[in-house]
């Protein structure tokens, strides 16, 4: 069944703070390869400008995979998961993500289309600080495979 295109616009309740801490940014860095001193050295960081470690530019995704489940889980959207691959994903930065910011994420469907037979649903997740802060934009696109 198509994705109903009135769904485009639909936020959602920010999420639960989460605290980023050195040593989840230091196994992120880790995980993906990431040497540069100023994801793991807060004298390297503060050296380049930043006040504490920053993040890899790809950690945003810990904190916004985690909101954007609340699509999933709405009955309203109905997409069927097992039938889900991802298509697309996006950053963009308004400042690196540091030690010690708690943010909060808010998410919001900007897209739905269907293409042969698939549906595409896009979503956005507005990551700021608990104060209000922009951090980062994330952009996502599933492709929910057709049944033919």
């Amino acid at each position: 069944m198509a994705l109903d295109r009135e769904l485009v616009g639909r936020s959602y309740p920010p999420s639960a703070v989460y605290e980023v801490g050195r040593t989840k940014i230091a196994e992120f860095a880790t995980a993906i390869g990431a040497d540069d001193p100023v994801h793991r050295d807060v004298a390297a960081a503060r050296a380049a400008g930043h006040p504490d470690v920053i993040a890899p530019p790809t950690f945003a995704i810990v904190v916004s995979l985690e909101a954007a489940f609340v699509v999933l889980g709405d009955p309203d959207v109905g997409l069927d998961y097992s039938r889900v691959v991802h298509g697309e994903q996006k950053f963009a930065h308004h400042r690196p993500i540091r030690a010690g910011d708690r943010l909060v994420a808010t998410t919001t469907i900007d897209a739905v289309r269907s293409v042969a037979g698939n549906d595409l649903l896009t979503t956005r997740v507005d990551l700021a600080t608990e104060d209000g802060e922009p951090v980062c934009t994330a952009t996502s696109m599933l492709v929910a495979r057709g049944t033919a």
